[in-house]
């Protein structure tokens, strides 16, 4: 199986002996690499002089060296034929857009120029048209698992979703759209990209959801600073890599220890919802709109089971219990609602002062081990606990730790809308959870808690209000202030 050894580099600039200079440096103390894929500006406003040399075949580059088109309209010139060319010995410009595929079987897709501000495009940007064919032309093969390397000069917007800090650069901000689009359909094993005269190597993050699909490979976000910045940031990378077509596949997907989230998930939640999606809907146990003000329905059909759940008396605590509503323990004063099943309480040491509980009225350690009466009821107080915030600016973020702990207790504590989005939300739990070695799996809006837990079993659960949940199965020791903690 061959293995190829590969160097990537950010923005040249023109400085042209100074990177293959280093490139000459590398090969004489780590061997010989077999490609030099440059992203970001290759030619810069003053390379007249030096490029020429390597033009006219005075220079020679030592490695055969590949490089994307203009970014902007100054070194347009330098690059004769969009359809892609070689520049001079050893050095091809790759083309508008496009991949690259040798007789490695290695395979590297391209997309030159930065993202168009104006229609039509520049010569030196690229549209929405021009990521559509891109990826129209890979992802129609029926046996498409994803690209060995993208190249881009611009960052994809958003890349730091989920991930370890990208420094000074806002991704919130920095980069493309489009790029986030394309990476999110081809899948590259290695993604590069310049521009920024930054260096950021992002964690891995997924290709899959999790408990949806089967697993696939990372992919691993690498930015390259400029040639030669007197910062001394990293602008040439070195990486070994076997080509995806000749691995075997339970070898490709393996995921690394720090794999993150996929942070350009929210792309495909973007795309325009039918009616019946945009209808708020409470999907955790059942849909709130078609059941209003009545019981469930009993065929057990909706949560896929063979026999309808049955009714049962809660079972009695072992000891006493602050939450069960008719032990003396519990403070009375602080309780703001009383349902059939469930109530409602004002926390007490809460993180703000409308945090509240949600809390069966009888003794149920979790939500796994619920009635669908309460369960119900359980549904209906966080629908109006849902549309209460929303007519006071704010968003719930609701979670359950059913570790060390007697009593189902659902913490519901309000964000204002205006601070963080649900995204900013799930950010921060899943990038927490991850410093904390404890991995936080997002679970399908549609499905139902009791499809990933089993009562009994010990496991952290949160939920916003937009439905989106996230789960953790809790096999070890589990930091008990964890929830309160993030949302602090």
């Amino acid at each position: 199986r061959a293995v190829f050894r590969r160097l990537a580099c950010g923005d040249v600039e023109g400085r042209l002996d100074a990177i293959f200079g280093r490139v000459r440096a590398i090969q004489a103390k780590s061997g010989r690499f077999d490609m030099l894929l440059c992203v970001g500006n290759f030619f810069g406003s003053t390379s007249e002089a030096e490029w020429a040399e390597y033009r006219t075949g005075a220079k020679k580059a030592p490695i055969p060296t590949y490089v994307l088109g203009a970014n902007n309209q100054d070194t347009l010139s330098y690059f004769p034929d969009v359809s892609g060319c070689e520049l001079a010995e050893n050095i091809t410009y790759l083309g508008r857009r496009g991949v690259y595929s040798g007789c490695s079987g290695l395979q590297v897709a391209y997309l030159s120029g930065t993202e168009a501000q104006q229609q039509p495009a520049p010569a030196h940007s690229f549209g929405a048209k021009d990521v559509a064919e891109l990826k129209s032309s890979l992802l129609a093969s029926p046996n498409f698992k994803g690209v060995d390397i993208l190249l881009t000069s611009p960052w994809p917007r958003d890349v730091g979703m989920f991930a370890n800090s990208a420094g000074e650069i806002d991704t919130k901000k920095c980069g493309s759209k489009l790029v986030s689009d394309l990476a999110a359909s081809l899948k590259p094993r290695y993604h590069f990209a310049a521009l920024e005269k930054a260096y950021y190597e992002r964690l891995p993050y997924r290709n899959h959801m999790v408990l949806q699909e089967t697993p696939q490979h990372v992919t691993r976000f690498i930015a390259l600073a400029d040639v030669g910045n007197t910062s001394k940031k990293k602008y040439l990378y070195a990486f070994s890599i076997v080509p995806m077509s000749s691995m075997d596949p339970a070898e490709l997907v393996k995921q690394p220890q720090d794999v993150t989230e996929n942070p350009y998930r929210k792309l495909k939640k973007e795309a325009p919802k039918s009616k019946a999606e945009e209808e708020p809907a409470c999907q955790f146990f059942f849909d709130l709109n078609k059941h209003q003000g009545k019981k469930r329905a009993s065929d057990g059909k909706e949560r896929g089971e063979s026999q309808p759940k049955q009714a049962k008396k809660p079972p009695q605590p072992t000891g006493p219990c602050w939450f069960c509503l008719a032990s003396p323990e519990v403070e009375k004063h602080l309780v703001v609602s009383i349902g059939t099943h469930c109530y409602l309480a004002l926390a007490k040491g809460g993180l703000s002062p409308d945090h509240v509980l949600i809390l069966p009225i009888g003794h149920y350690q979790s939500v796994v081990d619920l009635s669908s009466e309460v369960l119900e009821e359980v549904t209906k107080y966080k629908a109006a606990l849902k549309e209460f915030f929303r007519s006071k600016g704010k968003r719930y973020v609701l979670f359950e730790r059913n570790y060390r702990s007697q009593h189902l207790q659902l913490q519901v504590i309000p964000v204002p809308l205006d601070l963080c989005t649900s995204e900013d939300i799930k950010e921060s739990f899943i990038t927490q959870a991850q410093e904390q070695q404890i991995e936080l799996l997002e679970i399908p809006e549609h499905s139902d808690i009791t499809q990933v837990a089993q009562p009994g079993v010990p496991y952290f659960y949160v939920e916003l209000d937009t439905g989106e949940k996230l789960f953790h199965r809790i096999r070890g020791r589990f930091p008990l202030q964890f929830g309160r903690w993030v949302r602090a």
